[in-house]
Formats: structure tokens, C-alpha cells, sequence
């Protein structure tokens, strides 16, 4: 597809060559409605509201669905949530609570100055309880 340059006059029956631009416009248009297609899924937005949490909480108010904790406070005091439990009723305690959630996982928490071995002893505790998944929490819990 050549285009003859010449400035000089051209020969009868000769045709002169002319630019095909069909395939430029048929780029363009599956261009366009590429575009076109692309364009509504970019601007797509999510709204979020968030409700704010009321101040005025009653302590006594335990979720049935908020995380099961276990600690071990410094006095070496095992702990399920807010309740103290002593070391005989707390894997049959444990066992119950797990049973009526259905879920055998538990998040554990262990005091600063509690001994490595009350802490062990509590997770033995916790395993002979039924708790699968045991998760060991990184901050503390706020008192």
C-alpha cells in the first residue's frame, strides 16, 4: 500500500493510491467501548456506616457471640472472661462453655508476673477443657 509521491502528472488508467483507514477506526471503536466498559467499574464505591458505641455499657452485658478469654491474673488466679475459677471446676467449666458455643477456640492471656509454669499449667487446663484453637493474645486485656 504505496503512495506515489510524485508532484509530476500521472499516466491515464493509473490509479492513485489512497490511505485505507477502516482498520485505524475499527482500532479506535474497540478502544472506545473498552473504555467505555471499564469506566463505571473504576468509580464503584463502598459506603460504610459504623455506629458508635454507646458509653453507657452495663458491665453485667456479656455477648454470647464476643471471644472467649482465658487468663491468668499475678496472683495466678485462672479467669474465664470476668469469672474467677478455681483449678478443679475449671476444665469441666470450660468444657460446658465451648459445648454451648460450638466453637473450641479460646484466646489465652497470661499477666507479666505470672510463672511460666502457672501459664502452662493453664493452657493444660484449657486443653483438658476441650479448647482446640488456642490463640495467645499480644496485648493485654484492659481491666
Amino acid at each position: 500500500m504505496g503512495m506515489d509521491l510524485s508532484a509530476g502528472p500521472t499516466k491515464k488508467g493509473r490509479r492513485t493510491p489512497e490511505m485505507n483507514v477502516t482498520p485505524l477506526v475499527d482500532v479506535v471503536l474497540v478502544l472506545l467501548i473498552i473504555f467505555m466498559v471499564i469506566t463505571p467499574a473504576l468509580s464503584k464505591q463502598i459506603w460504610l456506616h459504623i455506629p458508635e458505641e454507646p458509653d453507657d455499657l452495663p458491665a453485667a452485658a456479656v455477648d454470647p457471640q464476643q471471644p472467649l478469654v482465658i487468663s491468668v491474673n499475678a496472683e495466678g488466679a485462672i479467669r474465664i472472661n470476668r469469672d474467677t475459677i478455681d483449678d478443679e471446676r475449671f476444665p469441666d467449666r470450660l468444657t460446658r462453655i465451648l459445648a454451648a458455643r460450638g466453637a473450641r477456640k479460646i484466646f489465652f492471656d497470661a499477666h507479666d508476673d505470672v510463672s511460666f509454669e502457672r501459664a502452662a499449667e493453664a493452657l493444660d487446663l484449657a486443653k483438658e477443657g476441650g479448647a482446640v484453637t488456642i490463640a495467645v493474645m499480644t496485648a493485654p486485656l484492659p481491666e
